[in-house]
């Protein structure tokens, strides 16, 4: 026999589930402090300039 569930708790149960994730989304892009974005940015243009370095000539 199927397990009772109460529609209103259950709605409740994943609204809370959806809020948790999105929350979790938000601290992980905008989470960083300052310094690591920074690092984060600086290692992107040394990436970029090594890219470029390796292009041919058109």
């Amino acid at each position: 026999m199927a397990e009772v569930v109460r529609l209103k708790t259950a709605k409740k149960r994943l609204a809370r589930a959806k809020i948790a994730a999105q929350g979790a989304e938000n601290a992980a892009r905008f989470g960083k402090t300052k310094a690591e974005k920074l690092h984060e940015a600086a290692e992107a243009a040394r990436a970029r300039a090594a890219l470029d370095a390796h292009l041919r000539e058109p």
